[in-house]
């Protein structure tokens, strides 16, 4: 009853907000709403990352770290010492299920659907709300804005489909071969993704692809699986030890895809990612690099980590690093004719002060994202580095090149901070 409240509480309070965005839309507070629906719903879904993801490392570290021969109890699967907090503590795993069930059971499920719902409602806020400026970029595909919308939700269920379809083929107790398979299939909707939507929102969709596929193990198998055996249990059935190994799959499923899903929540400030002539590659590349990472440590707490996992894994995303760094073409200063910075100005003025500005005149950004302003040379020459990155090298700003900013236009820029950067 208490999930239950929760989830009405939060389904109002989102009535709510969805109403208030129709009032206020199109006036003066439209921008300064958005962007408290973003803190908020941004700092909720972290917390209730946090607590999903810890909650799994932490009971895969259980499961991996069971001391399953010492002294164990006949019907214990293993048991675990730990020290935390100036307190010890004793855990045992049963094989099944004890002969009585506790009444006061906690269930680690709430964590999860929460961190989806958070999140959906971030995607909502984020790419949805302003799909012809977030979501959809015309150089990648000409797409309405409900159609993108309803592509990124279709997938969400498309991935499920294809997923639990796999899981309930003998190729799940292969588990290399699951693994190729598996990447596969991811690899084929980063590509998706990317030919679809604009890069940052291709690999927001990833991730969110990824959290479906955790939340709807959770929902779908771990949990149904976790009632029927307290049920048989509590009755005094035959419980149905298929259901806790499909469940443990599942578990470990959803360990593995926390590292990428983390890296995608932090992506888009990282322009030589989802900036890359191939953002799915990239994409995928940090995907298998991350959960060897993953893999590794789930090895080490087994006990049985071998030399090369982690090195391996390291050398692979270094690698990636090292492919994806952009290629020498300075202009040179000597070869260029020295630029002004009234000419940069301008340049900033026409193509990027709609959204970086005190006062933006965007409609979608009613204040300067980020916090980063051009409003004087002052700024722009303080800010010369990020302008390289993001304008001249990745080319990922102006956004989706919304204010259609040219090649000679980003060469001048390059020219003048090679040459310095000069206030004159």
């Amino acid at each position: 009853m208490q999930g239950f409240s929760y989830a009405l509480i939060l389904l109002a309070v989102g009535y709510l907000l969805a109403v208030t965005y129709l009032f206020v839309r199109g006036t003066a507070y439209e921008g300064h709403l958005m962007e408290w629906m973003n803190i908020v719903v941004r700092l909720m879904h972290i917390t209730f990352g946090i607590a999903w993801i810890g909650a799994s490392f932490y009971f895969v570290f259980l499961e991996n770290a069971l001391n399953r021969t010492h002294n164990v109890r006949e019907e214990l699967a293993g048991n675990l010492w730990a020290v935390h907090g100036g307190g010890f503590y004793y855990l045992e795993k049963y094989k099944l299920a004890p002969a009585q069930i506790p009444r006061d059971l906690h269930w680690f499920k709430y964590e999860a659907y929460f961190t989806w719902l958070s999140g959906f409602s971030l995607l909502f806020v984020v790419y949805y709300f302003n799909a012809g400026s977030m979501l959809i970029d015309p150089k990648v595909l000409e797409l309405s804005p409900l159609a993108g919308v309803a592509l990124g939700i279709g997938s969400f269920v498309a991935a499920w489909l294809v997923y639990d379809g796999l899981c309930k083929t003998p190729l799940v107790t292969k588990m290399r071969w699951f693994m190729v398979v598996g990447a596969l299939v991811l690899t084929g909707f980063a590509f998706f993704y990317c030919h679809v939507f604009s890069a940052r929102a291709a690999y927001i969709h990833f991730g969110a692809m990824l959290g479906t596929l955790m939340v709807a193990n959770v929902f779908f198998v771990i949990i149904p699986a976790q009632k029927a055996m307290v049920k048989a249990a509590t009755e005094g059935l035959p419980l149905n030890p298929q259901l806790a190994k499909n469940a443990l799959n599942r578990s470990l499923h959803n360990n593995y895809f926390t590292l990428p899903v983390l890296f995608v929540m932090v992506s888009n400030h990282f322009p030589s990612t989802f900036g890359n002539a191939y953002p799915w590659a990239v994409l995928i590349a940090i995907t298998v690099g991350t959960a060897g990472v993953k893999h590794w440590m789930n090895l080490r707490e087994k006990k049985q980590a071998t030399a090369l996992v982690l090195p391996a894994s390291a050398l692979f995303l270094l690698a990636v690093a090292f492919v994806t760094a952009p290629k020498n073409e300075t202009a040179g200063a000597a070869a260029c004719a020295p630029v002004s910075i009234a000419q940069v100005q301008g340049i900033v003025q026409n193509r990027c002060v709609r959204c970086h500005s005190s006062n933006p005149t965007d409609e979608v950004f009613k204040v300067a994202p980020n916090g980063v302003k051009y409003d004087t040379p002052e700024d722009i020459i303080r800010l010369k580095d990020k302008i390289m990155q993001r304008v001249v090298v990745t080319k990922t700003m102006p956004q989706n090149n919304k204010t259609n900013m040219t090649q000679e236009e980003r060469d001048l820029i390059r020219c003048w901070i090679e040459q310095g950067a000069p206030n004159k």
